[in-house]
């Protein structure tokens, strides 16, 4: 289902990207069904002058939906969302809204500070972003308190669904997270990037036992290689960098995980996720690097990532390559061929 409305009798196609075609954000009740399953962290791709290109955003994000990806957001970490402007990021929502065009929900970053936070939640609103993720604050030491106020006014700022990200700074306690959920009624789901999954078993143990299961969706924010420890550990869904460039990998992750079927998952996490997180281990921000070299090498516009992250070596970038093609990953020609191939219905 998607969430068009026609403002001037105009339909938005998949790839089309007219905005003459209005589209509403998700209220933050309806999100919450819709964030269980595999969120696209897409790339920021940049221009030959260090631009952002947004034609290339679109093209990028526009197949994400038709491959069993619940959600997009953009921009994201491996998007840049620290080496972007406010405009930047703006621009990065607003044209990803435009090629996704309702058929998920787009989620837009934002963070630093809490005016810049709640300034940034603004814009992703008035871009058309159906949700916020709220990373935490640029200050490595925060108030408990502090940090609860923080995400607070960010939340207040907008009326779409907030999703505070815990990690780094932002070290959350059972008691900390129960006041938020109370105190916040557009919290709408929690993402931990920690890598503590018995912290994150007893928060969500904790909000469950005293605000009900319903009141948060909990999402797995580490990556793709820590799937099994989370979802054993209760999480619904989560985000996945992976999915830039194979979303279907990133939909396998989630069917294996969600049916409980573990022995599965650990064969198809040591055949197609361990590898990239093996090479993602060789440099500082190879997080971010690989998967734009990956996006690359698959002929997707990229470009190169902006300071202080760097850039693959030759010997690296030559065993990424063997391993796309040893497991067979859809090159960008080869989806512009099987796209060329569905009927028009099925490609609006």
């Amino acid at each position: 289902m998607t969430r068009l409305q026609l403002s001037r009798g105009r339909v938005v196609g998949a790839t089309g990207y007219d905005v003459g075609c209005k589209i509403l954000p998700m209220q933050p009740d309806l999100l919450r069904a819709r964030l269980r399953g595999a969120i696209a962290f897409p790339i920021t791709p940049f221009a030959a002058d260090g631009s952002v290109d947004l034609d290339a955003v679109r093209r990028n994000a526009a197949f994400l939906p038709g491959h069993g990806i619940c959600a997009v957001v953009a921009p994201s970490g491996t998007g840049e969302l620290f080496g972007l402007s406010p405009d930047e990021c703006a621009a990065v929502t607003r044209a990803t809204v435009e090629a996704v065009a309702g058929r998920v929900p787009v989620i837009a970053s934002v963070g630093f500070g809490p005016r810049v936070g709640a300034e940034l939640a603004r814009r992703a609103e008035a871009a058309g972003a159906d949700a916020i993720l709220m990373l935490p604050p640029y200050y490595a030491n925060p108030d408990p308190q502090g940090l609860v106020a923080y995400y607070r006014e960010i939340a207040a700022a907008t009326s779409l669904g907030v999703l505070p990200y815990a990690r780094d700074a932002a070290a959350f306690t059972p008691a900390i997270l129960e006041e938020l959920a109370r105190e916040v009624p557009n919290l709408v789901a929690f993402k931990d990037g920690r890598g503590d999954v018995r912290l994150f078993q007893r928060l969500r143990e904790h909000v469950i036992e005293r605000l009900g299961p319903e009141r948060l969706v909990w999402l797995a924010g580490v990556g793709d290689d820590l799937v099994g420890a989370y979802f054993a550990a209760g999480a619904e869904g989560f985000t996945s960098s992976l999915a830039c460039f194979w979303p279907e990998a990133s939909a396998e992750l989630y069917r294996l995980a969600s049916s409980g079927d573990f022995g599965g998952l650990l064969a198809y996490h040591a055949r197609v996720v361990r590898p990239f997180y093996e090479l993602r281990q060789r440099g500082r921000g190879f997080e971010v690097s690989v998967m734009k070299a990956a996006m690359d090498l698959l002929g997707h516009p990229a470009g190169p990532p902006r300071p202080p992250l760097g850039q693959l070596s030759e010997r690296d970038r030559q065993d990424l390559a063997a391993l796309l093609q040893r497991l067979g990953v859809p090159t960008a020609a080869d989806r512009a061929t099987a796209a060329a191939k569905q009927p028009a219905a099925a490609r609006a």
